[in-house]
């Protein structure tokens, strides 16, 4: 009876172990972590390229110049007396600016007059004896050979009224050119030379006084690159734009600090011939200047519109990648997945990439997170107006956004 009492209780022993030792792996894989999951597509932000009409710009460096500057020189010698302006003042035509000591010209010019007196008196003493002896020619009281002579003398007195009065004017001249008055309106530099001074005129060796420049309207000189002139030429023999050398080509000129273009002239002038150390040729624009705000040798960005207004697609720039040597863009296609497109690109204008190939207007452009888009790859896409696209500005033409360095 022991012997089964102890054999009952060993089998319970052994099924009890045995039964632990089973639940222990089970334990151990109810406690495994559970499998890795995929991470959840990337977030990206697409929307449609806007499509706007547009105006592509070339743009120069160019130089303010006036249409006339005239160095004052006087045309007489002589001490300079008195100056009649102050420095830097803006000067009409005819103002008067120098006087020099008129007095030994005053006095030339009294001569004169006093030698055409002289003339004057022989050729009327000799019309009266031409007249006297043409009366006693008829009574044959003089020969024929005397009122010869006397009609010589007449014709010599006559010329010498002509040189007389020839020089008169001259000494009248002389006086009025002591008198240094402003031969064109605009404003005049300083006084070279001071009261007191001998002063020699009439030569090109004659003293410099000062500088008058126009500034109402002004000329901008700008030079234009062999390709941008065989571009301009190509179009204007189309009618894409107009001709510089045969119409008012509208320009647009900036200053160092103005940030936009707010002075409109026109192209007046175009070079015959590219310069051949530079490759370049010259144009010439006509800006109207009222406030006289834009003076001679002021550096100036000249832009001139490259054609006419075309429709466009415009993304903004960060969503253009580049690859090597070509650029290109993320489109999400119906499955949200990322596409690799190549794009041919235009210039920036306002804050905006002209894409001029590759794109359809109703295309869904990866704008914000390219760098997390991969071609071919899931994206979680959140769309956006292009409504949210820097808008087109309403300003006039000239405050149109810089034209960028990449193509034309």
């Amino acid at each position: 009876m022991c012997e089964v009492v102890q054999m009952m209780w060993l089998f319970r022993c052994i099924s009890r172990y045995a039964l632990s030792g089973l639940l222990l792996p089970l334990t151990a894989c109810a406690q495994q972590p559970p499998a890795a999951t995929a991470p959840p597509p990337p977030k990206v932000t697409v929307s449609q390229p806007i499509s706007r009409d547009v105006v592509e710009w070339e743009e120069y460096t160019g130089r303010l110049e006036a249409m006339e500057s005239v160095e004052v020189r006087a045309r007489v010698n002589g001490y300079l007396q008195s100056i009649h302006f102050k420095n830097g003042v803006s000067v009409k035509q005819g103002d008067l600016l120098f006087v020099i000591d008129p007095r030994p010209y005053q006095a030339e010019l009294e001569r004169a007059k006093a030698d055409l007196a002289l003339a004057t008196a022989r050729f009327e003493r000799t019309g009266k004896d031409l007249g006297r002896a043409q009366m006693l020619v008829r009574s044959h009281a003089v020969s024929e050979e005397e009122v010869d002579t006397k009609i010589s003398d007449q014709r010599q007195a006559q010329e010498s009224v002509q040189a007389a009065r020839a020089m008169v004017n001259a000494a009248q001249l002389n006086v009025e050119f002591t008198q240094v008055r402003a031969p064109i309106s605009g404003r005049i530099s300083r006084n070279f030379v001071s009261v007191g001074n001998l002063i020699n005129g009439g030569t090109t060796q004659s003293t410099l006084l000062t500088t008058i420049v126009s500034l109402d309207p002004i000329y901008c000189y700008f030079e234009a690159d062999e390709r941008a002139y065989l571009k301009g030429m190509r179009q204007a023999r189309n009618g894409d734009r107009t001709n510089g050398r045969a119409g008012k080509q509208p320009v647009y000129v900036g200053l160092a600090d103005e940030e936009a273009f707010p002075h409109q002239g026109y192209i007046d002038f175009v070079d015959n011939r590219l310069d051949q150390n530079t490759g370049t040729i010259t144009g010439r624009a006509v800006l109207p200047n009222p406030d006289l705000l834009l003076v001679p040798g002021l550096f100036a960005r000249v832009r001139i519109p490259a054609g006419g207004k075309y429709k466009a697609l415009m993304l903004p720039p960060e969503a253009v990648g580049s690859d090597l040597s070509q650029q290109f863009v993320f489109v999400v296609d119906n499955q949200n997945l990322a596409q690799y497109r190549k794009v041919a690109m235009g210039p920036i204008i306002d804050g905006l990439r002209v894409i001029r190939d590759g794109l359809q207007p109703d295309d869904w452009v990866i704008v914000k997170g390219v760098q997390r888009a991969k071609t071919g790859a899931k994206v979680d896409p959140i769309k956006q107006d292009s409504a949210g696209l820097p808008p087109s500005p309403s300003a006039a033409p000239e405050r149109a956004a810089q034209k960028s360095n990449g193509g034309r």
